[in-house]
């Protein structure tokens, strides 16, 4: 598999940038999990607004290095689980769960880095070969009295080239996280790339970088009350006041790294785990997607994500936790939807 020199190249063009910009060798998190593997790599150098317009969505590298924007997790024992959120996150018996060692990346996979799997690869994705997806919008009035669930529609034509549709695409957005892709479209550019999608427990251990877990009610806000993660200000599904300045998805990174130098563990983007989704179901009012596409459509294996979304409220969704979970049938693509990938190390 050595497709990325073509496909980066291709990338570059539509999104310019540098590959290597916004990159450093910086010291490690405080938490142990984070090793010394890390030492000598180039880390993204991302977190603040103006780190993150500039990234060009390829990590440094991408061309020559197969764990190109990843770093490295000593495996280790954690609490799966939560028992502060929804009955649906409750642990079994204590939590306390295992995980091996394991690469992953720093960021959701990028629409540059998506682009180039593509270009290399002549990949098509599910919703391109179903016709459409399920995209979120603003509702108006009239469409919030007229049907359940009135924010989200099936769209002709939405893809991750289209993401609204015929006469949207992603020109100049390498940065942003790709979305509208299937479980079956994110495990085929892992697999590209010779790595998988994590499990749950593995995601998990990820986005808690050896922390408690929030609250149920807490909205991720850091020391000077900002938003630390990009959810849903204000009423939803209404009005996002974009308090943070992003009203929909946010370039990858724009917010502080967790304890593991990893961006966007929380909000953004709902993640694929390789999971099929047990246990109890919470639902909540942002909506099965799954209601809204075809009639005709055949139903999926329902699949774990993770981490919650843009779309997630105060008064809504409330997931933006490393506990929460939510199920997606396997084929159904979303706007809200995205994924990371992980490289396990021998067992």
């Amino acid at each position: 598999m050595r497709f990325w020199t073509i496909g980066a190249a291709l990338a570059a063009a539509l999104f310019g940038a540098a590959f290597a910009a916004g990159y450093t060798h910086g010291p490690a998190a405080p938490d142990s999990a984070f090793d010394d593997a890390n030492r000598d790599r180039p880390l993204a150098a991302l977190g603040s607004e103006q780190q993150c317009a500039r990234y060009s969505g390829l990590p440094a590298n991408w061309r020559d290095d197969p764990k190109a924007g990843m770093v490295h997790l000593r495996g280790g024992t954690f609490v799966f689980g939560s028992t502060r959120g929804y009955q649906d996150e409750r642990p079994a018996g204590d939590g306390r769960t295992r995980v091996g060692g394991f690469w992953i990346d720093q960021t959701d996979v990028t629409v540059a880095q998506f682009a180039a799997f593509v270009q290399a690869t002549g990949y098509v994705t599910e919703a391109e070969q179903q016709g459409g997806a399920a995209v979120f919008h603003v509702p108006t009035r009239d469409e919030l009295n007229a049907r359940d669930l009135a924010w989200w529609s099936w769209v002709k034509g939405a893809s991750w080239r289209h993401p609204r549709g015929p006469g949207s695409d992603v020109e100049g957005r390498g940065n942003l996280p790709v979305t509208l892709v299937t479980q079956r479209d994110a495990l085929a550019y892992a697999r590209w790339l010779g790595r998988d999608l994590p499990t749950e427990a593995e995601w998990e251990y990820a986005g808690k970088a050896g922390r408690d877990d929030a609250s149920l009610d807490a909205a991720p806000r850091d020391a000077r009350g900002k938003p630390a993660a990009n959810y849903w200000q204000g009423p939803f599904p209404v009005l996002d006041t974009a308090e943070d300045g992003h009203a929909g998805l946010a370039p990858v990174g724009c917010y502080a790294a967790n304890g593991f130098r990893l961006y966007d563990m929380i909000g953004n983007a709902w993640q694929w785990t390789k999971d099929a989704y047990t246990g109890p179901h919470q639902s909540h009012t942002n909506g099965d997607t799954a209601a809204v596409a075809p009639a005709a459509r055949r139903h999926d294996t329902p699949m774990v994500i993770k981490g919650g979304s843009f779309l997630c409220s105060r008064d809504y969704c409330v997931r933006y936790r490393a506990s929460s979970r939510e199920r997606q049938e396997a084929d159904l693509a979303a706007s809200h939807i995205g994924f990371r990938t992980i490289l396990r190390d021998p067992a």
